[in-house]
């Protein structure tokens, strides 16, 4: 029902894999397929690294903490199954598998928490499985649905902890919701946590005394210690990774008016900045009953009223709402916690029709206050977040609700006639189902649309990746040089979609020395430093050992133009990936990219100067107190949104241009014109070459600024002489490493005899390098942000590990919860030996009392 449910949806919307539209928007395409494509290559032995070191992004970054941010769910090894050009589907169908799972994990908590009609608890679980959170956010951020099953599943854990069954069940469990993702589980642990403390109060069993509640929740503390303690090595990585990244964009909370929360429990709404609350109607309607049904004893009624109200008033409150997102206001989502809302009013919705049906009276109670909250939000919220179609489906999915639970009420309270009211009985349940099905799925396909006209999106897999990759690997001399995918990407992570060893690194962790390396040496990134991108220039190519590039046309699916041909390939002679500087660097980076290349170069090959700006009536502007030139565009007004530079370079060289913060497009006169994209701090253009030198020397450049503010630096200039780089390059290569081995946690290298002064390797020089040249092993060292090892005249060669900062404390704590969990063990073994026979359940406690008899109402059912 769940996956016919959100398929439908899909279909209905014309999105991938039912119809033309793309599903992969933002972070999804960009980041989270090609990532999958990468464990496809792992899982298969055809990647360029390992599960350690990943050398096929960022020009060799750290793998295990990305492994645990977007990998690690026991659903994502499935895409290997699938072709490798099939990735989207395979992505797709783990997708639905999540989802579908949800559900299943969902109505099996319900029917532990309080025996009840089955069909219930299924529907109640397709209702919390595709939840608005579930088709708002997380249907494209498939690790996030790795906490929608994780949240019923600990809950589960807390109920055998209230009984003191299956303990060693209860840390496996606890093990695999934090492997799956740690930051979601941390949010479903919280929500668990709290549906315990619930079940405590409500448990009226004479036994469970207050000492009983100390120690049950000691015993589920334990668990979920120990459960946690095993992801240690995974866990620690990922922090310790996160602190070793860029920093990204830091946000401060805002709560969201109370109308637009109400609003967004109503069905087909949209809204990116507020918590989408929606459940279907009809466990809307029941969660809403729930206060107002006597059969449900009066201390349950109170405590899962408040606990619902109190969840929601936390997510409007700065402080709790840093407890949910681990003391860190999230980018992007501020209330990525909201499954859990969705899960409390699930369980209250089930409590309400486990007692027993509610009668017409309490109906009406139930519909009166989701009636006084559709009205608060249709007179406060925001006109924007509801869709056509939510009061429509609103409407219907009441009527139908109250009808076909009014319907199953007087089916168990009819004294004759049995037959024909469990045929409308079955009917009603029939009709609420395809209701719910129905509502689910217009939803889901109102914010498949909706999303796709606000969000950035990208292509499925199709014949421009084909050519790509077949391009790629066609050309491919790894380890002896890389090949670049192109600064014309598909996608934010091109390397590991399509291959090669590239530049382009989209990750939460991508590393603070790597960003501002690049940062340097003038390139350019997008999502604010964590998105870095292929920078096309002969210099760094050297540098990084690029022997062969491929330059592509534009994607045809952003740029409307059909792409006819596979790409070309440029290709150079570059030096090996390990090269031997005889002294140290003349200085530090500053903030002409021309000279920091040089810098790292060793060699002078630029002529530089710094250039005035002129508007178009040929006035000269001035330079701003920040030392740059502002060239704003107008709106309309191509006259006052140009602007002019002249310049002279020496003859023969190429002409290349530097504005990080100017978006718009420069040309030389007589040549194409190169688009600049240029919006700090979440979009930072890169050097980019504009052509030849003209015979004569003189550049002239003609700016053309799109609307906004941007800016031009005076040093932008840089005329490019490829003779002296191609010497610079021959020097280099004369004194390289002579041989060079890569694997999948390491770089080593043969050096030539008596080499002296520094061996610098053609990566980042990230936290977690231990090198070697004879002198023992030490950590990595920088070279201008390059990993590099000092070399002592003797030594022939050298030899570099990688290990994840944080792996071996995590492996210690991991080993330290291996040790509890054999001491429980132990313990349980001495206790059972100590207990007299038929005493208990073999875990220290009493046997689980028998629940009370079924009542009729349910009987009927």
């Amino acid at each position: 029902m769940t996956a016919l449910s959100f398929c439908l949806g899909d279909a209905i919307a014309g999105q991938y894999p039912f119809g033309p539209r793309t599903r992969d928007v933002n972070d999804l395409g960009n980041q989270f397929v090609p990532f999958h494509a990468h464990l496809w290559d792992l899982l298969h032995g055809k990647a360029d690294g390992g599960w350690l070191l990943n050398w096929q992004s960022g020009y060799g970054t750290s793998f295990l903490p990305d492994y645990g941010t977007y990998l690690s769910s026991p659903f994502a090894p499935l895409v290997a199954l699938f072709p490798r050009d099939q990735i989207d589907l395979a992505v797709y169908v783990v997708t639905v598998l999540k989802i579908a799972s949800a559900a299943a994990a969902m109505a099996w908590l319900l029917l532990t928490l309080r025996p009840g009609p089955r069909w219930a608890a299924g529907v109640l679980g397709a209702s919390y499985a595709l939840c608005g959170w579930t088709l708002m956010m997380a249907s494209y951020n498939p690790m996030w649905l790795d906490g929608l099953i994780a949240f019923p599943m600990l809950c589960l854990v807390g109920e055998w902890a209230r009984h003191g069954r299956r303990p060693f069940w209860g840390i496996v469990v606890v093990a695999l919701c934090w492997t799956a993702n740690f930051y979601i589980a941390y949010m479903a642990t919280i929500g668990a946590a709290l549906v315990l403390v619930a079940r405590l109060l409500t448990d009226q069993d004479p036994r469970t005394t207050n000492r009983a509640r100390l120690f049950t929740l000691g015993r589920a503390a334990l668990t979920t210690a120990l459960g946690i303690g095993l992801t240690a090595p995974l866990l620690l990585t990922i922090v310790k990774g996160t602190k070793l990244a860029y920093p990204g964009r830091q946000e401060v909370f805002h709560p969201q008016p109370w109308a637009d929360l109400l609003m967004r429990l109503l069905p087909g709404t949209y809204g990116f900045s507020s918590p989408s609350t929606y459940v279907d109607t009809a466990a809307v309607l029941l969660a809403f009953v729930l206060p107002f049904h006597s059969a449900v004893p009066k201390r349950s009624r109170v405590v899962w009223t408040v606990l619902a109200l109190a969840v929601a008033a936390s997510f409007q409150w700065r402080p709790t709402h840093l407890v949910w997102h681990a003391f860190t206001t999230p980018n992007g989502s501020a209330y990525r916690q909201t499954f859990v809302l969705s899960g409390i009013l699930v369980i209250a919705a089930w409590l309400a029709l486990s007692h027993a049906l509610p009668n017409p009276r309490q109906l009406a109670c139930g519909a009166g206050v989701m009636g006084v909250a559709a009205g608060l939000a249709a007179l406060g919220a925001q006109s924007s977040l509801a869709g056509r179609g939510t009061w429509p489906l609103l409407g219907a999915g009441v009527v139908v609700s109250v009808v076909a639970l009014f319907v199953l009420w007087r089916a168990g309270t009819v004294q004759g006639g049995p037959g024909r009211w469990k045929v409308a009985a079955g009917v009603a349940v029939g009709v609420l189902v395809v209701a719910q099905v129905g509502q689910l799925a217009l939803s889901n396909a109102w914010i498949d649309r909706k999303r796709l006209s606000v969000m950035d999106d990208y292509p499925t897999w199709g014949q421009r990746q084909d050519w790509q990759r077949s391009t790629i690997a066609s050309v491919d001399d790894w380890p002896a040089s890389r090949t670049e995918p192109g600064r014309e990407q598909t996608v934010g992570n091109d390397p590991l979609a399509v291959g090669g060893q590239g530049a382009q690194y989209y990750s939460s962790l991508t590393p603070d020395v790597y960003t501002r390396t690049m940062l340097a040496l003038g390139g350019g990134w997008t999502s604010r430093g964590r998105n870095l991108q292929s920078l096309d220039n002969p210099v760094t190519d050297v540098i990084f050992s690029v022997g062969a590039r491929l330059r592509s046309p534009r994607d045809p699916h952003s740029s409307h133009i059909p792409q006819t041909a596979p790409p070309t390939v440029v290709r150079e002679n570059v030096p090996p990936l390990v090269t031997v500087h005889a002294s140290p660097p003349s200085g530090s980076y500053g903030r002409s990219p021309y000279r920091n290349q040089e810098l790292l170069l060793g060699s002078d090959v630029y002529t530089t100067h710094r250039v005035t700006v002129t508007d178009n009536s040929g006035t000269s502007v001035p330079l701003s107190a920040g030392g740059v030139y502002r060239t704003p565009g107008h709106r309309g007004d191509l006259k006052h949104s140009t602007y002019r530079i002249a310049a002279s370079c020496p003859a023969g060289t190429d002409v290349y241009f530097w504005a990080p913060s100017f978006n718009g497009n420069v040309r030389i006169d007589g040549q194409a014109p190169v688009n600049w994209h240029g919006v700090l701090p979440s979009h930072r253009a890169p050097v980019q070459r504009l052509g030849a030198t003209p015979a004569d020397g003189r550049v002239m450049l003609e700016l053309r600024a799109l609307p906004g503010s941007s800016t031009v630096d005076p040093d932008g200039l840089g005329c490019l002489s490829l003779p002296r780089l191609a010497a610079a390059e021959r020097q280099i290569a004369a004194t390289a490493a002579t041989q060079v081995h890569v694997g999948s946690d390491g770089i080593s290298a043969q050096l030539p005899q008596g080499a002296r002064g520094t061996a610098v390797i053609a990566a980042p020089a990230i936290t977690g390098w231990s090198c070697s040249a004879g002198d023992g092993t030490h950590p990595g060292r920088s070279y201008l942000g390059l990993l590099s090892v000092p070399l002592d005249g003797h030594s022939t060669s050298i030899s570099c590990s990688f290990t994840p900062p944080g792996l071996h404390l995590g492996e210690a704590a991991g080993g330290a919860s291996l040790l509890g969990v054999a001491a429980l063990a132990g313990y349980g073994w001495w206790r059972s030996r100590r207990r007299p026979a038929g005493s208990g359940d073999g875990n220290g406690v009493d046997p689980e009392p028998v629940q009370p008899p079924v009542l009729p109402e349910e009987a009927v059912i």
